[in-house]
């Protein structure tokens, strides 16, 4: 080796040293592809250069910042591009021009107007030989991209992917506290929409329990006292769970409360929470997805002084009334679930109570509990559950019953929100 040759590779390493020190200065993702763009277009000479990562799931690549261009994120199909087909074949390319190869796109010079020349495309390769980004260079100075200028890039392609599935992980660790935090506010404000506690009802027990099987849930359950001897109960399962489900829950807490100020006949009131809750449909922008959330409801009007219920069940799990003798009634009258359609008719049951009489009310996360067989604990398990505890006071069926469910359920592959309430006559 001559001289000038051992000078040439003395100064080669020197350069791959002190870049991976710079790549391990940061595990900010923005910062470090910004710093990889400043070595690799300082060491070629480039004019400007992008690096992409990519999302083989999603089967895209995506940038979060470029020299020479505005940062902003840049997400294309890895189906399209030279960067792209770099990306799903794991080869780089080398042009002079590249608006002589059909796999260029020059839609971004066109938008613009920059004039692509000289190209140098490579795949990022991790130690496991896994493409996770492609670095692509723009215009060399004095004209094509050498094989110098990809053995430098190639010999820090480890580096470089070790830095940047560092810095990924870091970002989406940060993003999953950022998760978190807001979820636990999330589970805090939606705890603040339900009851502390039942009301007390002379004449009458009542326990409830609320468990959301995420941090939030679509599940809920409310007591409005309408006057002094006239009770309003409400127990609904918004479709599906988590953010989606809670914050239409909260919609319908706010409906309801906002119409039983002066709708105090069922039907009306039902009606009344059907076609508010079209409106979030309605008001859609333009282009966006519009939401398909329904919800089932039993809305029940306790009349204290005679002993009765007046109620709606809009889809919801029949509630039982489980008599003294043991003899059960379903309580089935009302519509179909609410939010599908704007014109939906409901009209009212009614059951009278006697001393010993309760009623079971919960949410499917209680009936469609299944245990290790996928065989669902159901309505008869229920009713039969708190059919042979009816001698218990209400807030010990609740806690009886539920352990039932927890312990038949544990081994169990379905999770969902539950709401179990229990109204026993005194």
């Amino acid at each position: 080796m001559s001289l000038d040759q051992l000078l040439r590779t003395v100064d080669e390493l020197t350069s791959i040293l002190e870049a991976t020190k710079q790549l391990n200065s940061t595990l900010d993702l923005a910062e470090l592809i910004h710093i990889i763009l400043n070595i690799a277009t300082r060491h070629t000479e480039a004019d400007r250069g992008t690096v992409f990562l990519y999302d083989r799931q999603r089967g895209e690549i995506w940038s979060l910042v470029g020299l020479g261009l505005e940062q902003h994120e840049i997400r294309l199909s890895a189906s399209r591009g030279i960067a792209g087909w770099v990306a799903r074949n794991g080869t780089s390319v080398n042009l002079a021009d590249a608006y002589e190869d059909p796999r260029f796109e020059p839609e971004i010079d066109r938008q613009t107007g920059y004039r692509t020349r000289a190209l140098l495309c490579l795949p990022i390769i991790n130690k496991d030989a896994e493409v996770v980004g492609v670095l692509q260079l723009l215009n060399k100075a004095d004209g094509r991209f050498t094989p110098a200028d990809e053995g430098f890039l190639r010999a820090l392609s480890d580096h470089v992917a070790l830095a940047l599935e560092n810095a990924q992980l870091h970002r989406e660790r940060l993003a999953k506290q950022r998760m978190e935090r807001d979820l636990s506010l999330a589970r805090s404000i939606q705890a603040g929409l339900l009851p502390d506690q039942p009301p007390v009802v002379p004449g009458f027990e009542i326990a409830v329990s609320h468990r959301a099987s995420q941090m939030v849930g679509g599940d809920y359950y409310d007591f409005v006292r309408l006057d002094p001897e006239t009770l309003l109960t409400v127990v609904a399962d918004v479709e599906g769970k988590g953010v989606a489900s809670a914050l239409v829950m909260a919609n319908l807490q706010a409906t309801l409360r906002a119409l039983v100020t002066h709708l105090h006949a069922l039907e009306r009131l039902v009606v009344g929470i059907n076609q508010m809750m079209q409106a979030p449909r309605n008001a859609s922008l333009p282009g966006q997805p519009r939401v398909q959330k329904y919800l089932s409801m039993f809305v029940g009007l306790l009349d204290q002084r005679h002993r009765a219920l007046h109620y709606i069940n809009a889809g919801h799990v029949p509630p039982t009334v489980i008599r003294a003798s043991g003899d059960c009634v379903h309580l089935e009258e009302g519509g179909m679930v609410v939010g599908l359609f704007p014109d939906a008719a409901y009209h009212r049951g009614f059951v009278q109570f006697a001393a010993g009489d309760i009623m079971v009310a919960c949410t499917d996360g209680i009936t469609e509990a299944m245990d290790a067989q996928r065989q669902e604990y159901g309505r008869e398990r229920l009713n039969e559950a708190v059919r042979g505890r009816r001698h218990l006071p209400a807030a010990q069926i609740v806690e009886s019953v539920l352990a039932e469910v927890e312990e038949y359920s544990r081994r169990g592959e379905h999770d969902d929100d539950r709401i179990l309430l229990i109204l026993k006559a005194l």
